[in-house]
């Protein structure tokens, strides 16, 4: 698996749902360079049970991220459809209806195998038959992705493991606080608190 952290974040274009309803082709992360901090996370499947615990705790803190200049966006290897019909199952049923920020559909596989994250494998025999390793969905995988297109932070959870929305709101804190005083951010950093020149006489004076 290769790490993505300071490199380019893979580029693709996929079929996504946006705002909810409407079926968006050829979406691309490429639409917010320069503008916008992207946060991409994947989750393993719709209509399932740690998911939509995620995506719920997600479009909750919506408005936080929003008023971070952050893009959030979900991602799983479901087909549109499949999405659509979730987002047309209300809460109490298992759905996600009142989720409004975009959900990729990533049905090749390609997107979670480019980021790192998908959870099967497959290999070919000497016959040319097709063998599948685990299953092909992919881990819960998060990515913080700034405005020049670089990932700044990652963290890859398996399935059974479900996020922190706090986390990944103070990560995307930490990584602003940095690119515009030039500081590091400690340990447990959270915004308004004390952060350090990257310097010995900046760890002397953090610690005074």
């Amino acid at each position: 698996m290769r790490v993505l952290v300071n490199g380019k974040a893979p580029s693709f274009s996929a079929t996504a749902i946006v705002g909810g309803c409407e079926i968006a082709k050829n979406f691309s992360l490429d639409q917010f360079l320069g503008e916008k901090y992207v946060v991409l996370f994947f989750y393993p499947k719709d209509f399932t049970f740690v998911c939509p615990t995620e995506i719920w705790a997600f479009q909750e803190r919506l408005a936080d991220f929003e008023k971070r200049n952050v893009a959030l966006v979900g991602c799983s290897t479901d087909s549109e459809f499949t999405h659509l019909a979730w987002l047309e199952t209300p809460r109490e049923r298992g759905g996600i209806r009142g989720v409004t920020f975009p959900l990729i559909s990533d049905a090749n596989r390609t997107i979670a195998f480019n980021y790192g994250v998908i959870a099967g494998s497959w290999s070919e025999d000497a016959s040319g038959n097709a063998s599948v390793v685990g299953e092909m969905v992919a881990y819960r995988g998060l990515f913080l992705i700034d405005r020049d297109g670089i990932v700044q932070h990652c963290v890859i959870n398996n399935m059974q493991l479900g996020r922190n929305v706090d986390e990944t709101l103070r990560m995307v804190d930490a990584l602003q606080h940095a690119e515009k005083f030039g500081d590091v951010c400690p340990a447990n950093w959270h915004s308004g608190q004390k952060s350090m020149k990257p310097t010995l006489e900046g760890l002397g004076e953090f610690f005074e």
